[in-house]
């Protein structure tokens, strides 16, 4: 006894055709099929991708849990700041140290060189000025005559002189200020 195409054998049953609903059934299921087989090749492309960059930031040999190595990195971040904020704070104190010592070093100076007791014999006694940048330091003067030569020394505190100057010690300290280059007085 064979089943013809007309009967109906057991619990199979002939596809009539593509027109009939398990036809189209059928049809169905095998595109549904088949877009789920190019989906899956989609994400394992994908998926080795992901893999690969992975394998870049995280590197090669054993297996390591992500999270962890992003943990791992943002600790040597923390310490890393915390390294360059502690050099940073180094860094600031030597360098107040140094501003402090190079405001305390001779900034103004300047040579005034004239005859005192107006011999003709050359110009030699003179007035230096030696200040810091906040004005301050002192005027040493040289008087040279024949016989005998003397030297003074006046200390000066934000560009006022604590005794009173001569004229040459007094263009010393103004040529100094305004750092013109030095000149004979009365030149």
């Amino acid at each position: 006894m064979g089943c013809g195409p007309a009967e109906r054998c057991g619990s199979f049953r002939a596809v009539d055709g593509l027109t009939s609903p398990e036809g189209i059934l059928a049809v169905a299921a095998a595109g549904v099929a088949l877009i789920s087989l190019v989906l899956a090749i989609v994400v394992a492309l994908r998926l080795r991708r992901v893999r690969a960059a992975q394998r870049m930031v995280m590197g090669e040999g054993r297996e390591r849990d992500l999270v962890a190595h992003a943990a791992r990195l943002e600790q040597g971040f923390l310490e890393l700041r915390d390294w360059v904020e502690e050099s940073s704070s180094k860094i600031g104190r030597r360098m107040a140290t140094a501003e402090e010592r190079i405001d305390g070093a001779v900034a103004y100076q300047a040579v005034i060189r004239y005859d005192a007791y107006g011999e003709m014999s050359g110009q030699q006694s003179s007035s230096i000025a030696l200040l810091n940048s906040h004005r301050s330091g002192v005027v040493l003067s040289s008087i040279l005559h024949r016989e005998n030569a003397r030297v003074y020394v006046k200390q000066v505190v934000d560009g006022l002189a604590e005794h009173e100057l001569s004229p040459e010690e007094e263009e010393a300290v103004s040529s100094a200020l305004a750092g013109r280059p030095q000149s004979p007085a009365g030149a």
